[in-house]
């Protein structure tokens, strides 16, 4: 495999440790493992969070949610300690990371799930794999690029856990997948948070995931427009606040 692309795939497919200074610190509330304060980012001087703040408890799902350009990535990337930033992220405890990004082009790592996995921990693989439901299907000397949109994301989901992450952030992790695959992902994540106890942050547009598999949401358009009770998000007015308009709740519902 070139360095190339063992590269590319380092600096797409990344795990993170919480900053030390991050760690040290203390979330007041019991349970509860991320707590942000007052959070603002900016680029160029452009505002693109401002103030933001909200907790999350340990081995919970928050659904982040909010339209085009309100600041749902800005906000991983901040988490991650990848962009400036100014207010307080405060982890209760040191804790691992995995990340998988929005956009991952797989044409651009002509490689079997094997080796893909093998950039992340040593064989043998079954265990990451029995963990989303990919064990005994032969998908190891597949290449990444004809797999399907399901299996594809759930390969991604197995990279993310294989070194026992605490945490996983996921930006839109079904956006290119048929509604019967984006079940089975989530269904997997949801599996992950149940069985396994990990905390999982997601961002997403799929009114059904939120309102099924998480426990809070979290609705930005660069500040908090809402945060609390996911179910919260069926009520259009709430919809129409976050979005502009109520019919999101159809487009998305399946």
């Amino acid at each position: 495999m070139s360095n190339s692309i063992t590269s590319l795939v380092r600096a797409e497919m990344s795990s993170f440790d919480t900053p030390s200074t991050f760690a040290n610190e203390s979330a007041r509330n019991v349970g509860v493992l991320l707590s942000v304060s007052n959070l603002t980012v900016k680029s160029d001087h452009n505002v693109i969070l401002e103030d933001v703040s909200f907790s999350l408890r340990e081995g919970a799902t928050l659904a982040i949610v909010g339209p085009n350009g309100a600041g749902k990535t800005a906000l991983f990337r901040a988490l991650l300690n990848l962009t400036p930033y100014t207010g307080k992220i405060v982890w209760s405890r040191k804790v691992r990371i995995g990340y998988v990004p929005q956009n991952f082009s797989v044409t651009d790592v002509p490689i079997a799930v094997s080796e893909f996995l093998s950039l992340k921990c040593k064989a043998p693989f079954e265990g990451c794999l029995a963990a989303v439901g990919l064990e005994g299907m032969g998908i190891l000397n597949r290449k990444l690029g004809v797999l399907s949109g399901g299996e594809l994301e759930r390969v991604l989901i197995a990279w993310a856990i294989a070194d026992k992450p605490d945490v996983l952030l996921f930006d839109e992790p079904t956006a290119s997948v048929d509604i019967g695959s984006k079940e089975v992902v989530y269904e997997t994540l949801n599996k992950l948070e149940k069985e396994i106890g990990i905390t999982i942050l997601l961002i997403t547009h799929d009114i059904h995931v939120i309102l099924h598999y998480a426990d809070s949401a979290l609705a930005l358009n660069r500040g908090v427009v809402y945060f609390g009770d996911s179910r919260n998000l069926a009520e259009p007015t709430l919809l129409e606040k976050v979005y502009g308009s109520p019919s999101i709740l159809d487009k998305h519902r399946h």
